[in-house]
């Protein structure tokens, strides 16, 4: 026979993307084939909004195209679902009749982006405190933040109101990679990532269009909604050798993902470090978010599936922050006369912390400000003579790296929760063994480990 069907699971990451491909055995599903790519998307656009962060849409869907490349032809063919998670809050506009190109490449017809801006990611710091505080008030559970996407769109709006005119969709940018697979002439987004983009409002689904509407907000851009785990529509064409026709799931959240690859029971923590970090428990079913938020907690009701919710201490700081690090040792040797790659020194810090088992130094990590606290940035204290090597920097820093995520939802809380165990998942823990110590070191509960692939093989579970 030709072998058994199989579920492609996309993860659109922040910094890389990967691809899975899973099938059913006796014993459930089963990672058959994996592929990631680092996007390189990260834009220094001149005219890009101070304190922006953007990327480039057209080298993400260039990763995207290598990973399915990647893959293995015969089992591409027996594809019959693909599910597609990606990085939340952020927004990337489209012109929906013109949204991508389709060209046939060395492995099937494929599309690359045509009129489309730039993703502007979760990460962007163009609306300040004083700009959020001027929107008007949502009606939702979530605080609104900067990088989400209605406070972006809003912040075209009052600065550059013609950017606006050129587009008439709007979405994540798995949205958008959902909407090119299925030709869908309107965005449909999930609950998860509306729920990120703020003004949205979870009981009863829907946008706070009238309030939106009152301020001039642009509501024609807003996609419709509906539930995760539900089918957006299906392939319009063959696509990398994956048959027209294939079963596509509306777009969902990496995070959401990245649980349900792993979660089981409800006495369970999920911690997950990639770009950035989280630490969440499930709700009980049956559990409401309070109708407002309260803007100085460290914990956020997310939208996961069935209407559950998961209690989650988002940190803005997670492999990020070694990554600023490492940015920063390659430039002080670059100004010393020296040239060493950042990949080169990526290894050697994590060996340095490794020969360190202990350092009195202590880092608090927090360079990209918390969502609860944004004008909080980062300090280092007890710095001794003795602790100054890069094992000891190295090694404190990775420890307030999960520090930092405790004190959003502290260990006590969590034991009075019932939870017995964590499990660990994201690329930042999958790749850093000192990270991995530091957690097994600070919860008192046993820690399991998954795979860096966990969001792209939770969004093949999902379909």
């Amino acid at each position: 026979g030709p072998g058994p069907t199989c579920v492609l699971g996309i993860d659109l990451g922040t910094t890389s993307v990967k691809a899975a491909l899973v099938t059913g055995t006796e014993r459930g599903l089963a990672l058959a084939q994996s592929c990631s790519r680092e996007t390189q998307a990260h834009s220094d656009r001149l005219g890009a909004a101070p304190q922006g962060m953007e990327q480039d849409v057209q080298k993400i869907i260039r990763a995207l195209n290598e990973c399915l490349a990647a893959l293995p032809q015969q089992q591409l063919q027996r594809v019959t679902h693909i599910g597609i998670s990606g990085q939340m809050h952020g927004v990337v506009f489209w012109k929906s009749d013109k949204g991508c190109k389709w060209s046939e490449g060395g492995t099937g017809p494929a599309f690359e982006p045509d009129k489309v801006s730039h993703l502007v990611t979760w990460q962007d710091g163009r609306c300040s405190p004083t700009f959020l505080s001027s929107l008007p008030l949502p009606q939702s559970h979530v605080s609104m933040a900067t990088g989400f996407g209605c406070a972006t769109i809003f912040w075209y709006l009052k600065n550059s109101p013609d950017f606006l005119k050129a587009y008439d969709a709007a979405g994540t940018i798995q949205d958008y990679v959902v909407a090119m697979l299925c030709d869908l002439k309107k965005p449909l987004m999930s609950v998860q990532n509306a729920a990120s983009w703020g003004y949205f409002n979870c009981r009863n689904k829907s946008w706070n269009t009238d309030i939106l509407e009152k301020s001039g907000f642009p509501v024609h851009l807003l996609p419709e909604v509906g539930d995760p785990g539900s089918t957006a529509g299906r392939t319009a064409c063959a696509w990398h050798g994956i048959p027209k026709g294939a079963k596509v799931g509306i777009a969902l959240g990496d995070f959401q993902c990245s649980v349900y690859s792993c979660l089981t029971e409800r006495t369970d923590a999920v911690l997950n470090i990639s770009t950035s970090a989280q630490l969440t428990i499930s709700m009980p079913q049956g559990f409401q978010p309070p109708e407002a938020p309260d803007p100085s907690s460290a914990v956020t009701y997310f939208p996961y599936f069935n209407g559950d919710y998961l209690a989650v201490a988002a940190s803005l700081n997670g492999g990020n922050v070694l990554a600023a690090f490492v940015g920063m040792v390659a430039q002080w040797t670059q100004e010393l006369g020296l040239e060493v790659q950042e990949s080169a020194i990526y290894p050697r810090i994590i060996q340095a912390a490794l020969a360190q088992k202990h350092s009195k130094l202590s880092v608090h990590p927090t360079i990209f400000g918390e969502r609860h606290l944004p004008e909080q940035l980062a300090s280092v204290s007890s710095i001794g003579a003795s602790e100054l090597s890069l094992g000891h920097v190295s090694r404190a820093l990775c420890r307030g790296i999960v520090e930092n995520l405790c004190s959003m939802l502290p260990v006590q809380q969590l034991e009075e929760m019932g939870v017995r165990r964590v499990l660990g998942s994201g690329s930042a823990l999958a790749r850093n063994e000192v990270l991995r110590q530091e957690v097994e070191r600070i919860f008192p509960f046993p820690v399991v480990y998954g795979k860096d692939v966990d969001a792209a093989v939770g969004a093949a579970m999902v379909m």
